[in-house]
């Protein structure tokens, strides 16, 4: 079961409400917290041009549900929620829809993920598409199964943690609707705040061209608009690969947490992934909210082994963990972040914690 968290500050000056009060009589301003674990791209199937030898379907009927995550549960253990984005479908169906690559799995396989510790699925990405409607209503139907909290579009997602913290989150493929999509971005936003009562509000987007480690410029006016909209966070997926992170306005924008748990390439070149740990703080002031963000990024590998890809992400060490953040900082460079060797971020022009 998961360590939830809800804080209190300490008494601090910043923390502190006065007005009402006598010259020594000082009430503390409410705070909770809330921890997310944010990972990739990861589609449990395989593609329908594979056959069997080497495949996400044959890891799983040897090893079954809990051999995937097997490697980085811990950290998704220790949190109080982790969203990974959902590629693909869960569906008998093999009526595909004619495309280059199609990515299914078996319904079954919904148990990877209560099994690894996540708790909820942005499902916005265009390989939701794959076994058309069947192949959505399918994957539906194996979200529900497990009561699995999923935002898509105009469907946002929200999730209470056993401490009663509210993380909504909207999902939306700029892949396949372009700009198509701001309205249900926008609309979300407004709606987990309003009508939902979201303490954090998360924008998943999936966006950006392939194979590429810096993003394009709509991804950068798309995501300042998601924070100007009301986001706490930005969250991309698409590209396969790592992507810098952005500081603005006070929030982050991780453009691209790249692959994580991925079926769909049995061997993908570039094995470099990350988990973005977000711990979250809300204070509330009478009847408004403000929520700042510090977030640590936690390199990993989508495979245990170098040669090939087995489908178990596992969190990376040594010499590799450093180059991951070497390159972190290479793909962020301009937009306002350091990432620490420890993997802090921290907007440019704050004092490292190491140095205080």
């Amino acid at each position: 079961m998961k360590k939830r968290r809800w804080l209190t500050a300490g008494i601090t000056a910043a923390a502190l409400l006065t007005v009402g009060y006598g010259p020594h009589e000082m009430v503390q301003e409410p705070e909770k917290s809330v921890v997310i674990s944010l990972a990739g791209d990861c589609s449990l199937g395989n593609l329908s041009i594979h056959g069997y030898e080497g495949t996400f379907r044959e890891m799983y009927d040897r090893h079954g549900p809990g051999y995937f995550f097997q490697n980085v549960k811990s950290v998704f253990e220790a949190d109080d929620m982790t969203l990974v984005n959902f590629e693909g479908v869960l569906t008998n169906s093999n009526h595909l829809v004619k495309k280059a690559f199609n990515i299914k799995g078996k319904p079954e396989y919904i148990q990877i993920l209560p099994e690894a510790g996540i708790e909820a699925v942005s499902f916005g990405n265009n390989h939701r598409i794959d076994y058309g409607e069947q192949g959505i209503a399918d994957t539906l139907a194996a979200f529900a199964s497990i009561q699995l909290p999923y935002a898509c579009n105009e469907v946002t997602g929200l999730y209470e943690t056993e401490d009663g913290v509210k993380v909504g989150f909207v999902s939306v493929s700029v892949v396949d609707n372009g700009r198509g999509v701001e309205p249900f971005l926008q609309d979300g936003i407004a709606r987990l705040r309003q009508e939902e009562g979201a303490d954090v509000v998360l924008a998943c987007c999936h966006w950006g061209p392939e194979s590429v480690y810096y993003p394009d410029d709509y991804q950068r006016e798309l995501g300042h608009r998601c924070i100007d909209w009301g986001a706490d966070l930005v969250v991309g997926c698409h590209p396969h690969v790592l992507q810098g992170v952005e500081a603005y306005q006070g929030k982050y924008i991780i453009y691209s947490l790249g692959n994580f748990c991925f079926g769909a390439n049995r061997n993908p070149k570039d094995k470099n992934t990350m988990i973005a740990q977000v711990k979250f703080t809300v204070k509330e002031k009478k009847d408004e909210k403000s929520v700042t963000g510090d977030m640590t990024l936690i390199p990993c590998t989508i495979s245990s082994v170098e040669h090939r890809n087995d489908y178990c992400p596992t969190l990376a060490e040594g010499e590799r963990k450093a180059d991951i953040i070497q390159r972190l900082n290479t793909y962020s460079a301009g937009m306002g972040v350091v990432i620490e060797a420890d993997g802090r971020v921290r907007e440019q022009g704050q004092e490292s914690e190491a140095a205080e």
